[in-house]
């Protein structure tokens, strides 16, 4: 696989989100010349190195041609309204927003787009999953997400490389997420010394989101790099045992009470991102 030059013009869209600011700064320590879209009114911090443009970037009126004085090499589209509100009504709203966005950046002449995926593609599979795995999404955010990735795929492909980098359970920078580890930090804010659990026996595809962040930034980097790709570690771990190493990691003064909640039908036992092709596209030869 043959890496693209150094110093690309890249634009990350959703460049202030949870997960944007992370890419932003692996893209810069690879050495490209980073692009970030934040919204209006956003108050996110980002690496000082990257130019940083506030603009509604789903408006379907955005002329793309105003955001660079010439098509970026590649574009990492990142940006999602209410990602962690997986119902929100939002996520088919803005569905058509979305592919208007990417075809009007691959039209302008952008030649690689990579767009950030979920494992909420899937709905409820037990085992890993890889490129061939069958989607059937049980949110809205999923099935957002999917619609998109179909849509691409059969609009966008022929007209450039097109990239669906599907991410999965990420953690870290906790106070900038929705997830458990949040909700547990929370706790101990409010004076809390027990969190309510269920068994926790469930195992999913734990991935810190500065790992996350280095995959896209480097893999987003191949050329020739198509199609699905997951960004995963490729190892279930049980949510019990993440949870527990996270409060010893952070000597928190608090401890979890099993058994509060039942454990969901509808959460998969286990599953996690075949990771195998990340890794070979990484670490050719190994």
């Amino acid at each position: 696989m043959e890496s693209v030059k150094m110093q690309d013009r890249v634009l990350v869209t959703g460049g202030g989100g949870y997960i944007g600011r992370h890419v932003v700064r692996s893209l810069l320590d690879l050495g490209h010349v980073v692009t970030a879209t934040v919204r209006p009114g956003s108050s996110a911090e980002i690496d000082s190195r990257a130019k940083v443009l506030t603009v509604d970037i789903l408006d379907p009126q955005l002329d793309v041609t105003t955001l660079a004085t010439m098509p970026f090499d590649r574009v990492i589209h990142l940006a999602w309204q209410d990602g962690f509100s997986h119902n929100a009504p939002s996520h088919m709203l803005q569905l058509s927003n979305h592919f208007s966005l990417l075809d009007r950046l691959v039209s302008w002449g952008v030649t690689r787009v990579a767009v950030l995926g979920t494992m909420h593609e899937i709905g409820y599979w037990e085992g890993g999953v890889d490129e061939n795995t069958p989607t059937n999404p049980l949110t809205l955010y999923g099935i957002a997400k999917d619609s998109l990735r179909r849509s691409v795929f059969v609009n966008l492909a022929g007209r450039a490389e097109i990239q669906w980098l599907r991410c999965y359970y990420i953690h870290g920078d906790d106070r900038n997420n929705h997830s458990i580890f949040t909700r547990i930090l929370n706790a101990v804010d409010d004076s809390k010394t027990t969190f309510p659990f269920t068994s926790g026996i469930n195992q999913y595809d734990f991935i810190h989101v500065d790992h996350l962040a280095d995959q896209i930034a480097r893999v987003s980097s191949l050329a020739g790099a198509i199609g699905i790709i997951n960004c995963s570690s490729g190892v279930p771990t049980s949510l019990r045992d993440k949870v527990e190493s996270f409060i010893v990691d952070n000597a928190l003064p608090i401890s979890l009470e099993y058994g509060a909640f039942p454990d969901r039908p509808y959460d998969s036992p286990i599953v996690w991102g075949d990771s195998t092709r990340i890794r070979q596209l990484l670490n050719p030869g190994t």
